[in-house]
């Protein structure tokens, strides 16, 4: 378990543009036709990930909360499923119906949506606000396996109720700690 931490891509930054096909649904989902009408959360995360199935309950819990606020939610995975298998779309589409994803979970084969944000490690997560801009990025909270805190989430939600209230989000923004993409050699 590598703890890689996020890259940090600068506030402001507008949202890079994809369509990826959804392991759920079964069809072609683009963040322009995803994303939420208040802001948007993408995460890079996988299936495997200790750090990602750490946070899972939790980041379904907000994404449910969030979604009648206009906050939409879309997770992404990119890692190379040739040395990752557990990682693929079909076993993609089994966890997030186990895991009660209430999000698309899109397979970034290319890899290029993951370079595109800059992504680093799983989970990495990006809140954008109904013009695409970068208003956080980082962890989810201060909660890691095997650390002993509670997984609250805190780092994402304060992020997400002051873009919803229009506040600046004036918290220290830190990196989330995961496991690196499994890039393709």
């Amino acid at each position: 378990m590598a703890n890689t931490p996020s890259n940090m891509l600068p506030l402001g930054t507008k949202a890079p543009l994809f369509t990826l096909p959804d392991t759920v649904s079964d069809s072609m989902v683009s963040l322009e036709r995803a994303k939420g009408e208040n802001g948007t959360v993408v995460m890079f995360i996988c299936n495997h990930c200790p750090f990602v199935i750490h946070v899972n309950n939790t980041l379904v819990s907000i994404a449910n909360a969030y979604a009648e606020k206009g906050i939409a939610f879309i997770a992404i995975s990119s890692n190379d499923v040739v040395n990752y298998p557990q990682d693929g779309p079909d076993k993609m589409k089994v966890h997030a119906k186990a895991e009660g994803y209430p999000f698309p979970y899109l397979y970034d084969e290319t890899q290029e949506v993951a370079k595109a944000y800059d992504a680093a490690c799983t989970p990495d997560l990006y809140v954008f606000d109904k013009d695409l801009k970068l208003t956080y990025r980082g962890q989810l909270d201060d909660s890691r396996p095997g650390n002993g805190l509670p997984v609250t989430g805190s780092d994402l939600s304060h992020a997400l109720d002051c873009l919803i209230e229009g506040k600046e989000n004036t918290q220290v923004q830190k990196p989330s700690i995961g496991c690196n993409i499994k890039w393709k050699l």
